[in-house]
Parts: structure tokens; sequence; C-alpha cells
């Protein structure tokens, strides 16, 4: 799978938007989204995007303990612009069950009340646990459940997904 092609169909989508005049702002999930909301401000000549990291809205959050708290500091939330009456595009690397944008929008609507939410992401795998849907996505792919996609950043400063086994 081309994380590179995904991204650069994500882009498309996004300028069309904003040649339809459409006022969005970005809000990458921490990290891989993060990364991928800052990428698309830089190619979208936008001049800034948010940051959501989720790791206090987990509901495993006393299963991820420490490791939810390191990201925290790591990648903290950072909002640069008024939340309230925005229309926002929430960005993350690959969508699963839910539960990680679930949480996301808690830390969003901390900050405010937006006008709307658009859910975009590279990778949609299914599998849903509660009822999140994505507006954009890059690719529908289905993996075993103890397999992950990982985003990696290239040093050419771009994205490769690579495949990662999940620990029993």
């Amino acid at each position: 799978m081309n994380a590179e092609l995904l991204y650069n169909k994500l882009l498309a989508t996004l300028q069309a938007q904003l040649a339809a005049d459409q006022q969005i702002q970005l809000a990458g999930l921490a990290v891989g989204g993060a990364w991928i909301a800052e990428r698309l401000a830089r190619d979208l000549g936008l001049a800034q995007y948010g940051v959501i990291n989720v790791a206090f809205h987990r509901d495993d959050y006393a299963e991820k303990g420490l490791n939810a708290i390191r990201s925290a500091e790591t990648m903290s939330t950072h909002l640069p612009f008024d939340v309230n009456g925005a229309h926002i595009v929430l960005i993350d690397d690959v969508l699963l069950t839910g539960r990680t944008v679930r949480a996301a929008l808690n830390e969003l609507f901390d900050f405010g009340r937006p006008a709307g939410v658009e859910l975009m992401v590279l990778v949609d795998r299914g599998g849903r646990e509660l009822p999140i849907a994505a507006n954009f996505v890059g690719q529908h792919m289905q993996l075993p459940p103890n397999q992950i996609l990982a985003l990696e950043k290239t040093p050419q400063g771009g994205f490769e997904f690579t495949l990662e086994e999940r620990a029993a």
C-alpha cells in the first residue's frame, strides 16, 4: 500500500474544498494524524493546523497508563484557532474501532463547539465498535486483528506504512 498515493488523494480532496471557498481548520490526532495535518497545511498554504492528543479521553487509559502520559507530554493538544463555530477536518492515519476518534471529539469539545467536524483518514480498516465513519478515506482495507498499520515518516519527508504484529 502506497501511503504517498493515499496522501495525495486526500490532498486533492481538500484542495477542491478550499477552491469552493470553504473555510476549514485542520486538526490531526497525535501522532500520525498530526504529521498528516502538518504536511497538508504546508501543501495547501494554510497558516496553521491543530494537534489533538487523546491520551486523557481514552476509554483504555487504565491499561495504557504511562504510555498515554508520555504521548501527551511529547505531542500535546494545541489548537491555534477558535474552535467555536469552526469547520474542522479531523485527520488520522488509520481508522479501526472508532474509539480514538471518539476520544478526539471529547478533547475537541473541551475547547469549544465547532460548527461541524469531518473525519479524514488515510486507511479505513472497518471493524467499528462505535458509530463513527470517515467523510474522506484514502483506502478501505481489511487486515487480520493481530496486525496493525503503523505510519512512518520517510527521510524525504513523505509517508510509508509498515505492517506490524500486535502483541497478544
